[in-house]
Formats: C-alpha cells, sequence, structure tokens
C-alpha cells in the first residue's frame, strides 16, 4: 500500500479544499444515490430527490470546515444523515405550506406517514454497498473478464472456488488469485477515497 500522504488523506479531509474536484466528484458519486433514496423513501419525486441532494451537497461545502474530525465526537455518515434528514423534514414542512396542485396535500400527507426505514444504521448498509459499487465501477477495466468474473463469481455471487473454475474452465488456484487481486484492489480504491486513518464512519 502506498503510504504518502495523498493516499492517507480521508475523502472528508480533502473536501476542505474547495478546489479539490476530484473529491468533490467522488463525495457526488458515493452519497448522492444514498440522499436520493433516503428522500424517495420519504415521498419526493425523483426531480425533488435530486434537488434535495444538491441542497445537502451545499451544506456540507458550507459547513465541512466546522466539522470535527476526531471519531470520538460522531461519525461523519452520521452528521451526513442529520443533515440529509433534516433538510428532508424542512422539504416535506415547504410542502406541505404550499401544497403542489389538485390532490397534492392529501397525497403528501398519505407519503408522509408511510413508514421510512431511515435510521443511521440502514444508511451505514447502503453506504457500504454504494462504496462498493463505485470502487467495482473505478477498477472494472483494470482486470480481465475471466479475472473479473473468478471474483464475481465466489466473492459477490458467494459460490465456491470449484464452481468458478468450472464454469472459467481454469484452476481453483487461478480463481483464488484472480479474487484476491481484485479484492486487493477494491480496498486500496475505498481505502483511497475513505482514507487511511478512520474519520469516525
Amino acid at each position: 500500500m502506498d503510504d504518502s500522504p495523498t493516499t492517507r488523506l480521508s475523502l472528508l479531509a480533502r473536501l476542505r479544499s474547495p478546489r479539490d474536484e476530484q473529491a468533490w466528484e467522488e463525495f457526488a458519486a458515493i452519497y448522492g444515490p444514498l440522499i436520493v433514496r433516503l428522500a424517495r423513501r420519504r415521498g419526493l419525486q425523483p426531480a425533488d430527490a435530486a434537488d434535495l441532494a444538491q441542497e445537502v451537497f451545499g451544506a456540507v461545502a458550507a459547513a465541512i470546515d466546522g466539522y470535527d474530525l476526531d471519531p470520538a465526537r460522531g461519525s461523519f455518515r452520521g452528521w451526513l444523515f442529520r443533515i440529509a434528514r433534516n433538510l428532508t423534514v424542512n422539504f416535506l414542512v415547504r410542502r406541505r405550506r404550499h401544497p403542489p396542485g389538485p390532490g397534492g396535500s392529501d397525497a403528501a400527507g398519505l407519503l408522509e406517514a408511510q413508514p421510512a426505514p431511515e435510521d443511521s444504521s440502514s444508511f451505514e448498509l447502503e453506504y457500504r454497498r454504494r462504496l462498493f459499487t463505485w470502487a467495482a465501477e473505478q477498477v472494472r477495466g483494470e482486470f480481465t473478464e475471466a479475472a473479473w468474473r473468478a471474483f464475481w463469481i465466489t466473492g459477490v455471487e458467494g459460490r465456491n472456488a470449484a464452481e468458478a473454475a468450472a464454469e472459467l474452465k481454469t484452476t481453483v488456484g487461478t480463481v483464488y488469485v484472480h479474487k484476491s487481486r481484485v479484492m486487493a484492489r477494491l480496498r486500496r480504491e475505498i481505502e483511497r477515497v475513505e482514507g487511511r486513518e478512520a474519520d469516525g464512519g
């Protein structure tokens, strides 16, 4: 693992530099879908959920310098979840005060009454899934089709190495080598974004 300062910097610390466009692009790619899903669960339409995600990004940009990186003070994702939840509630309150067209207030009330599985632990699980998907998209092109399939069959689909070897017409040892290399690369990509130093989640 490269221990250069750039690699060890967490995405969170990099966000403090408004000129680090790559950090903000990665942040939006990883967290945007989570925020949109959270908003959709609360009944927002797709366009409103996308607007809300931009509002959350703006709030993070405005407050990131004041965020305490000390993990003992709480996790970043917990902080982000609270921002997203609060802005979603604010949106719903504004919508209640100024309901959309015909039947809008009744429909909004029905949607708001639906339970929303939006506790921070489900947000964390969604984050982990999204981060894996994002990292896989970033590194997929670095591997042959056979190597990627070996990893996917064993690491994602959960099938055993013998099945993968038979399907790919290779040896079990080769399957393990491919899986190990892909997983190591995914881990490096995730560590590059999250940073080796824990940011409290």
